[in-house]
């Protein structure tokens, strides 16, 4: 036997215990593969409705609005090279860092318990940007902050709720900027605030900055007192805020006649704010690919998510850009009455 063929002989054994230490040792890698996806319009595991009203006349018929949901491997998983390879190499998973999913520190425990607090809040988010939509007045603005000697220093104070600008009433972040804006270079803002449960009457100048009037403010959206009870019960597993565009359609759906969906299944993904903006989500191509197998005929994508969005495998599922919870609405709507119209797409941002 020559030198090199012991050597040969003896490297086998080597090799094979290299790939089997591979295949036992866990990589700092996460892995996200397709959820299963939640009709808000139905029943939990209980058998009661998912979206419950106490307060007003509900409305039950067909059709289907799907939430979305991703497998998110645990940030203490035990990921081998093979399993890591086996979602990297497919259409329908992905592959990232650990550190760019999971802050250092974290526990499993308190994953859990900020994704149940994030859904939470997304509900009550969805309920006032559902209201809104339907006429009701239930937000408001409030000042989170008053930028030193900006023309509000003085006038403002942070927690003051913004109710006029220049007689017009405003009820959002949204409305008070546009009116900001759109003042005339130099002249004085009249003001209706609350403050302390008192009303005050504040007079603010803006300035110019970068060609736009500002008066150094930052305001937010905040919901006021519903004139009825809204709940959605969701199976408590399940957390996070992406579900707030898919729920504040289903219970506006839940307090209308007719059917929003037409009887069709719809799904989608997106955040959602008091003030009724869709914000923006992970894991959007494995929804993608959730909703495609759960049957959807229409996917309601976040605008910041479009990008994305382009490379996932939908098949015929058509794809819908989601700006506002009022402009995924009218979607549905117009795609229920004719699917070939003409959509906010994807493909044009």
């Amino acid at each position: 036997m020559t030198q090199r063929t012991l050597a040969g002989l003896l490297a086998v054994p080597l090799l094979i215990g290299l790939w089997v230490a591979a295949a036992f040792e866990s990589l700092p890698y996460v892995t996200y593969e397709p959820g299963l996806t939640v009709n808000v319009l139905g029943t939990n595991g209980d058998g009661d409705e998912i979206i419950q009203v106490s307060g007003h006349k509900t409305y039950r018929d067909d059709g289907e609005l799907r939430m979305t949901t991703v497998y998110v491997s645990q940030r203490d998983a035990h990921n081998t090279i093979f399993e890591l390879m086996h979602d990297w190499i497919s259409r329908d998973a992905a592959v990232y860092p650990h550190d760019a999913i999971y802050q250092e520190g974290g526990t499993q425990e308190s994953d859990k318990q900020e994704g149940q607090a994030e859904m939470t809040s997304s509900q009550d988010a969805a309920t006032a940007a559902a209201l809104t939509d339907l006429g009701y007045h239930v937000t408001e603005a409030v000042v989170a902050d008053v930028s030193k000697d900006s023309p509000a220093d003085g006038a403002l104070e942070k927690g003051d709720v913004i109710t006029k600008v220049d007689g017009e009433q405003v009820a959002n972040a949204d409305q008070v900027v546009v009116a900001v804006q759109g003042a005339p270079a130099g002249e004085t803002l009249h003001l209706v605030v609350r403050r302390d449960d008192e009303t005050e009457k504040v007079d603010v100048t803006p300035e110019q900055v970068d060609g736009h009037p500002q008066v150094g403010v930052q305001v937010g959206t905040q919901t006021t007192k519903f004139p009825f009870d809204v709940t959605v019960g969701i199976d408590p597993t399940i957390g996070g805020p992406s579900a707030g565009l898919m729920f504040s359609l289903g219970i506006y759906d839940t307090l209308t006649p007719g059917s929003l969906t037409g009887g069709k299944t719809i799904a989608g993904t997106g955040t959602m704010d008091a003030a009724g903006h869709v914000g923006s989500i992970g894991g959007i191509q494995q929804k993608i690919v959730g909703a495609r197998n759960a049957g959807a005929e229409l996917f309601l994508v976040p605008a910041e998510n479009c990008d994305e969005a382009l490379g996932a495998p939908n098949g015929d599922m058509r794809l819908v850009k989601a700006t506002t919870m009022h402009d995924a609405r009218e979607s549905v709507e117009k795609w229920v009455a004719d699917p070939n119209a003409d959509l906010p797409s994807c493909e044009d941002s």
